[in-house]
């Protein structure tokens, strides 16, 4: 059951996350945003710290003598890409748009924010997180690096995530490794450009590119056990300038997932020794450059039956997934290095309408504003429960 005072002010929560939405901001550069938001925590009550992770907030709204701490993250930025969706309240910033519904986790933790303050049903100390660039180089990694839980200790962690391509409402999420590593690598390599007519006077970096991208499919094939989750991406592969021209250089851009360090280790290894072994085949210079790198999320298993229980007791059994039956994602969250800190648990709210909702990262992607209230409420419950 939704929480009466928390509806009350739904229509102010929605109209600050499509203003949110208006004015997308993408990582480290969350300033608008997170103005905002310090603004209307300093105006109910909490007592706001400024700077970690450069554009980084966090409320402090400490209640009774309880000793128990509890963190609740949201992340703030957007992602580069061109809004298509005609909406009245979309993206007013050219090449720049909140596809993955981070204006709206904002939106969700400052209703809790303001219902926590009014009513402070809980006795003990309240950290809400509001992090930035999620997306692109790991803003809560940012965040701990410049003493987050040094400053605010947390007993507890907890984040969640809007998920469009399950029914709205539903809580979804299971103890242990919920979503993948993510490592990111640029491949830089250099051979002997030259005239395409005279082939035999050049190294051509081309040839050699195209021979490392289909070298590294076989990593998945035939250095991981089938038992085990793993996914090389060879995302772009660039050289040359036009059609009689063999390039002096190529750069391939690889992403790689998995599900356990060892394999992540393993993973790593192969694609260094296709990479060198394949360039040294072909007389090519290669030198890789790790870009950034996510740890697989895993969520601690009694924070997550305590998450889960939550859920139950707020909204009822039938609207929570059973664990065992949830799958683990290959996708990443760099929420994954603040539960290497602290034990916690990250959370699925589904949000979705019907079968023509569009998932995160498209162009056509909205933001289910009815579920504003539910994800409030489910933080509430949580705060009264892990803070009683």
């Amino acid at each position: 059951m939704l929480i009466k005072e928390i509806l009350d002010h739904e229509a102010e929560m929605i109209a600050i996350r499509r203003d949110f939405h208006q004015h997308p901001e993408l990582g480290f550069e969350e300033f608008r945003t997170s103005d905002r938001i310090a603004e209307l925590l300093n105006t109910w009550g909490y007592e706001v710290h400024r700077g970690l992770g450069g554009t980084g907030v966090v409320g402090t709204l400490k209640v009774g003598n309880g000793g128990r701490r509890l963190g609740i993250r949201a992340d703030m930025d957007a992602l580069p890409m061109q809004e298509q969706t005609g909406l009245p309240w979309a993206s007013a910033v050219e090449g720049k748009m909140h596809a993955c519904g981070h204006d709206g986790h904002c939106a969700i933790l400052l209703s809790a924010a303001r219902y926590l303050a009014e009513h402070r049903p809980f006795n003990g100390t309240l950290h809400l997180i509001f992090q930035p660039s999620e997306e692109s180089v790991g803003g809560a990694k940012r965040m701990i690096d410049d003493g987050l839980f040094k400053l605010f200790p947390c007993d507890a962690i907890f984040g969640l995530h809007n998920f469009p391509l399950i029914p709205a409402g539903q809580i979804m999420t299971k103890p242990g490794a919920l979503m993948a590593s993510s490592d990111s690598m640029t491949v830089k390599l250099e051979g002997k450009g030259g005239h395409g007519s005279m082939p035999e006077n050049s190294i051509d970096p081309t040839v050699a590119g195209a021979a490392i991208v289909m070298a590294l499919q076989t990593i998945v094939s035939r250095n991981v056990d089938p038992q085990d989750a793993a996914v090389v991406t060879v995302g772009s592969l660039q050289s040359g300038t036009t059609h009689n021209i063999i390039p002096h250089n190529a750069v391939l851009k690889l992403n790689m997932r998995t599900l356990k360090a060892e394999v992540r280790d393993a993973v790593k290894e192969r694609i260094n020794a296709i990479v060198q072994g394949q360039a040294e085949s072909f007389g090519v210079k290669a030198v890789i450059e790790p870009d950034f790198g996510y740890p697989v999320t895993m969520n601690d298993p009694a924070q997550t039956e305590f998450a889960l229980q939550v859920a139950r007791d707020a909204f009822g059994a039938e609207w929570v997934a059973d664990p065992q039956e949830v799958k683990t994602a290959m996708g990443s969250e760099d929420f994954a290095f603040m539960l290497e800190e602290v034990p916690g648990c990250y959370v699925w709210l589904g949000t979705g309408k019907g079968k023509d909702d569009y998932s995160v990262h498209h162009p056509l992607y909205q933001f289910n504003d009815e579920c504003i209230s539910v994800g409030a409420t489910y933080w509430v419950k949580l705060t009264e429960a892990y803070l009683r």
